[in-house]
């Protein structure tokens, strides 16, 4: 399998070269030069078929002879090494529960795969490799959790001040060692403007040996795939595939599922749920993809106002608008609108949200009261503990903190409070 540049003007490359360099040289995103085509074997046999090696026989296209097979199983049972359940929430709605990782975050599975690849690739390098990444919540836990203390790594992650989450902060903040964090004070795009401009900075990777793990990396991209079909797989009327409503800010994980789906993977549609960033709701009404600047929200791992990952799922449908719009929806949801389902949902079915997830809640509900035959899945992508005063607001429970997560937050923040200013970074970067 070779990987091509969205832009067009980079030299096609393998999984490891695309892994290790995270962007390519003119600035796109990587993208596989075919989608493969899953076997109908697994799709007809999934329940029998363990997670294991599901994830192994749908990633091992993509990786090629990059990895050896015993190698790459590894890596896939060590990615998911705890529980992916689908749970019914009614008749018509089922939760896809994603927070069952070290971070309780859906980034687990992604940040994990990502850093073994770049363990195994990077095994006989003499120079370090600094992994530089932008955050808007909990990509920086994850990523920080998956390469603490990896020999020969180290960790930069960026993230924007006030616009996390208490517990985001601290798992991303408290590792210290190899983990460095930058608090910006700026929003996300800021961060994730400043990361793009150091890959594309010659005097920079002249000096340093940079590679990404945002969802921007094909490594921390892909392996969301295997998700969806963990879904497939317990989803129990196989004669009606559901529709799948996934909280969208970035659109890695949305862009990973119809990927999936144009492998083979029998879904009906795909509702990107968005908070007020509507930059691609406005696109699929008007054509016109008009980056604004991210607006503050309380689902804040989904506050961009330019989603980089889109221009991939415009590269699964060829630039085909009609074709793109019959497959993916999105819906806005307001901040009341979040509070309230969280409320809702809660006091009819004793399930509780996280804002994310009640944002995924609220689009997929409100796509089934059109299409009334319909069942659907929506992704809870955080645990709700990680949002106490949202959840608070919304239902007046508070949660209990597990023992890990109650220790963490007694540790200290370590933290470099900057402007979003590129010259700062990049002086940071270079003096090591």
């Amino acid at each position: 399998m070779k990987y091509f540049s969205t832009n067009k003007q980079s030299p096609f490359v393998d999984f490891k070269e695309a892994t290790i360099q995270g962007q390519a040289p003119d600035k796109g995103l990587y993208f596989p030069e075919t989608i493969p085509t899953v076997d109908k074997n697994l799709i007809v046999d999934i329940e029998n078929i363990s997670n294991e090696d599901i994830g192994f026989r749908v990633l091992k296209p993509y990786v090629g002879n990059t990895i050896p097979d015993e190698n790459l199983f590894q890596i896939v049972s060590e990615s998911i090494s705890f529980p992916i359940p689908l749970v019914k929430i009614s008749d018509y709605i089922y939760s896809l529960e994603l927070f069952h990782g070290p971070t309780l975050a859906f980034k687990d599975v992604g940040a994990r795969f990502m850093s073994r690849c770049l363990g195994f690739f990077l095994k006989d390098e003499k120079k370090n490799v600094t992994i530089l990444v932008a955050t808007s919540g909990d990509t920086g836990g994850a990523v920080a959790n998956g390469f603490y203390n990896v020999d020969g790594v180290e960790v930069v992650i960026l993230y924007p001040s006030g616009k996390v989450s208490a517990v985001q902060e601290q798992q991303l903040t408290s590792l210290g060692k190899n983990i460095h964090a930058l608090e910006v004070q700026g929003n996300f795009d800021d961060c994730q403007q400043m990361v793009k401009q150091a890959f594309a900075d010659k005097d920079i990777n002249q000096h340093l040996f940079l590679s990404s793990a945002n969802s921007i990396n094909i490594a921390r991209w892909l392996p969301q795939q295997m998700y969806y079909f963990f879904a497939y797989k317990q989803w129990q009327d196989k004669s009606a595939p559901p529709v799948i409503s996934v909280p969208s800010g970035n659109f890695g994980n949305i862009c990973a599922g119809i990927l999936a789906m144009k492998s083979g993977l029998p879904f009906q549609h795909f509702i990107a749920a968005c908070n007020k960033n509507d930059v691609v709701s406005i696109f699929l009404e008007t054509q016109k993809f008009i980056p604004k600047k991210a607006e503050a929200t309380i689902s804040n791992a989904m506050d961009v106002g330019h989603p980089s990952n889109f221009t991939r799922i415009l590269e699964i449908f060829k630039q085909q608008f009609q074709e793109l719009k019959s497959n993916l929806s999105a819906l806005s949801v307001s901040d009341e609108a979040t509070v309230e389902t969280i409320n809702s949902v809660y006091s009819l079915h004793q399930y509780l949200l996280d804002p994310h997830g009640a944002v995924g809640y609220f689009a997929l509900q409100h796509y089934l009261t059109k299409h009334e035959r319909q069942k659907g899945i929506f992704l809870e992508t955080a645990h709700p503990v990680k949002f106490p005063i949202a959840v608070a607001q919304a239902t007046g429970k508070t949660i209990e903190m597990p023992y890990d997560l109650k220790q963490l937050m007694q540790a200290e923040k370590q933290s470099i409070l900057i402007k979003p200013e590129y010259a700062i970074l990049k002086d940071y970067l270079l003096k090591g």
